[in-house]
């Protein structure tokens, strides 16, 4: 028909920003269950501390997969929150760059930086309807 837009598919920058997301949650779920067990093998030293801790990892957990669920549909208002996500993982692999390990803070640091740069790309802003 004519005057009609085709429709696009997402662009491959958005696409695999997405699935970086993804990782990072199912990174921090991963994380979420080996806290549990070390919560669950404990001496019982610091309790709270270490439930207080669990639950964080947990909540951010869930928070990265709903910000890369919406980042998938194409909502725009989700890269915002997914560029803060890579800000905090930034500094989480600075710090680790600094006290060790090493390999795992420069790990983090490429991740979050190739994470940022494939939401921010022009392509992406284009397949998110903001270009």
């Amino acid at each position: 028909m004519t005057g009609e837009k085709p429709v696009t598919t997402a662009a491959a920058s958005l696409q695999w920003g997405v699935r970086l997301l993804y990782l990072q949650g199912v990174g921090l779920a991963g994380l979420t269950a080996y806290l549990i067990v070390l919560d669950l093998t404990s001496d019982g030293a610091d309790v709270g501390v270490a439930v207080s801790l669990t639950v964080m990892a947990a909540l951010a957990a869930v928070a990265v997969l709903l910000i890369a669920r919406a980042l998938g549909q194409r909502r725009v208002r989700a890269r915002g929150p997914a560029v803060v996500v890579q800000l905090f993982l930034l500094a989480t692999g600075g710090f680790l760059v600094q006290v060790g390990p090493l390999w795992l803070g420069v790990v983090l640091l490429v991740l979050a930086l190739l994470t940022a740069v494939l939401v921010l790309l022009p392509a992406s802003s284009r397949a998110l309807g903001v270009d």
